[in-house]
């Protein structure tokens, strides 16, 4: 039953505070100021509250502190994680309340962002050699590959570009918060599987907190999650497939965020080489939603992919 209290205790407190940021906000008519390269009927979204994640990353680090104090298995594994969450959330939130506060649509500058990604992966990273963890990346079965100090890059272009990649699939009503319940679902299992519990324990307390978020931030969505929570369920992705050293399976379970970054680079590369677009509008989802699909069309169509590839992926792991 170690997985029941993060769950439940995730679920609660993320359902019961959620409301409370909603009406906070809308008191102060404070609201995301939609992209205006954005499909022209997301203007009516324009001032739904957002920073959304604020309350799932509290809800995760005190569900995750108190079950870990009250079994002893507050261990290092599971503060890095909270740590991982924590400062990837606060970049975000910061950046969040640019873009609310001077009520314009961009935040940081992209260098800004990305320096405090890096930074954040390079603490993630020290903390995980000074623990003896192995420098190495795992090739699903066929063994590992030592990159010895080369490892420390590896950990900063994944959390630097995961974080990233869940932040530009956050662009429809419940997307992402979906997805990411099915992958960190996912990574439970193996961390289960693995005895990781402290790594159960904090994916489950993400499944409960996003369970309850998605009850608001479904279709019509009364609260975004803003940065704050897609940089940090990215950069927390990222860190859990290293801790249990299935890095590359983040491929493949986290397989819509690859394909919506991967849609934006060859939408820029093309257009920069050739003046030509490839796709009608980028990330991915907008191009769909430009060919006549309905949010929840495409919510579902993406979360079923998703579901295929979590429950393979784990098939493969375990």
């Amino acid at each position: 039953m170690n997985w029941m209290f993060p769950l439940i205790g995730g679920f609660v407190i993320t359902f019961l505070f959620t409301p409370i940021l909603i009406k906070y906000f809308r008191a102060k008519k404070e609201g995301q100021m939609i992209r205006d390269e954005g499909p022209s009927w997301h203007e009516s979204k324009s001032g739904t509250p957002t920073m959304g994640g604020l309350t799932f990353i509290v809800a995760i680090i005190l569900t995750c502190l108190a079950y870990g104090l009250l079994v002893n298995q507050l261990k290092s594994t599971l503060i890095i994680l909270l740590f991982v969450l924590l400062f990837y959330g606060l970049i975000g939130m910061w950046d969040d309340s640019i873009k609310l506060f001077k009520r314009q649509n961009e935040g940081f500058k992209a260098w800004q962002k990305f320096a405090l990604q890096v930074f954040g992966a390079l603490v993630f990273a020290w903390v995980y050699e000074a623990h003896g963890f192995p420098m190495a990346i795992c090739f699903f079965n066929f063994g590992d590959v030592h990159l010895g100090i080369f490892y420390v890059l590896f950990i900063v272009f994944w959390l630097t570009g995961f974080s990233n990649a869940v932040n530009l699939t956050d662009g429809l009503d419940g997307l992402v918060s979906g997805l990411s319940i099915i992958a960190f679902a996912a990574y439970a299992v193996v961390a289960f599987y693995q005895h990781q519990y402290e790594i159960q324990i904090f994916c489950m307390a993400v499944v409960g907190a996003l369970l309850a978020f998605l009850c608001f931030n479904h279709k019509p969505a009364k609260i975004f999650m803003g940065d704050m929570g897609s940089l940090a369920l990215g950069g927390s992705l990222a860190a859990v497939s290293i801790l249990l050293h299935h890095e590359f399976s983040l491929l493949w379970i986290g397989l819509i965020f690859v394909i919506e970054t991967l849609s934006v680079m060859l939408q820029v590369g093309s257009f920069k080489l050739t003046g030509k677009r490839i796709f009608k509008m980028t990330p991915i989802h907008h191009s769909f939603e430009m060919s006549g699909w309905s949010e929840w069309k495409i919510d579902i169509v993406f979360w079923t992919v998703g579901l295929i590839t979590a429950i393979t992926g784990v098939m493969v792991m375990i």
